[in-house]
């Protein structure tokens, strides 16, 4: 494969958004340590599966964008390859499927851990990858994206992750899935916040098409707000350094949320990684307090 055709596919992988999709893992994985159940065996599985299940839905929104004429050439947003031409939309449907394909793989290895129950689990996820961005009710187009973000991105991968080291699921750990699925939520609020013209041009009704810049912006910042709220019960229980991690996040993402009411456009851009990062780096930062009492 050519450099500038390998380039083009990295970007349709839509690499930071990845850190989304890995900070549901390392947060379960705090969790299971915490609980004294961790595996780590079993997480480097379930975050394999985490990014591949991710990189199979980017790929489908970008086919299933294309196809129905949503994305259009010199977007503010990221390049995207079938739009440009750089990718044709055979081979960009071809590589959603191959990624689905070696996700679904991925999650069938963890059945021996958590029973044969995660097939249908697994089936649920696959469907949700493509529900997203196609079917009778693509998501992504009816302002239900956010939602379907803290669902598969926030309870699916935390809880499972759980179980399938600790073989049960608790009230605090259900409680920190919805947590890291409404940070998860901000990257979408961020880039649909962007795209709001662009969007409301080719009738695709995202929430910020249907609500507004200012009320998704609001949105974004009061998501952080509550995912900090849902879990400081647990955090009071941890050393008194360990407390500054989520004071320092709720920093970080007001931070970020007064820079998204300055910019425009392009210039959105580095926010949208820079939220899915924070995110990650709030997972880790528990992950780490986690060991160290554990």
């Amino acid at each position: 494969m050519r450099p500038a055709m390998l380039k083009c596919w990295i970007e349709a992988m839509r690499l930071r958004t990845l850190p989304v999709s890995l900070a549901g893992v390392v947060a379960a994985c705090g969790y299971a340590l915490l609980d004294g159940g961790f595996d780590p065996v079993a997480a480097v599985l379930c975050a394999a599966f985490a990014i591949l299940a991710q990189v199979a839905s980017n790929f489908a929104n970008e086919y299933y964008d294309y196809t129905a004429g949503l994305d259009r050439a010199g977007r503010d947003g990221p390049r995207r390859g079938v739009t440009e031409g750089d990718i044709t939309p055979r081979a960009m449907l071809r590589a959603t499927y191959i990624a689905l394909g070696l996700a679904c793989m991925t999650g069938l290895s963890l059945v021996a851990w958590g029973g044969w129950w995660l097939i249908i689990a697994g089936v649920f996820i696959a469907l949700g990858a493509l529900a997203y961005s196609t079917g009778p009710y693509p998501l992504s187009r009816h302002g239900w994206g956010e939602v379907a973000v803290v669902v598969f991105f926030g309870i699916v991968p935390v809880c499972l992750t759980y179980y399938v080291q600790c073989g049960h699921c608790t009230a605090a750990v259900a409680m920190g899935s919805v947590a890291v699925g409404l940070m998860g939520a901000n990257v979408l609020v961020v880039n649909n916040y962007r795209d709001r013209d662009d969007d409301l041009a080719v009738g695709k009704r995202t929430l910020a098409v249907r609500a507004g810049r200012r009320a998704v912006r609001s949105l974004y910042l009061l998501n952080g707000c509550v995912a900090v709220a849902l879990v400081l019960p647990l955090w009071r229980t941890m050393p008194a350094a360990a407390r500054l991690i989520p004071a320092v996040y709720l920093a970080i993402h007001v931070a970020l949320w007064r820079a998204l009411g300055r910019r425009e456009g392009a210039a959105i851009n580095p926010l949208l990684g820079l939220t899915a990062m924070a995110m990650l780096l709030y997972a880790v930062a528990f992950a780490v307090a986690a060991a160290a009492v554990s």
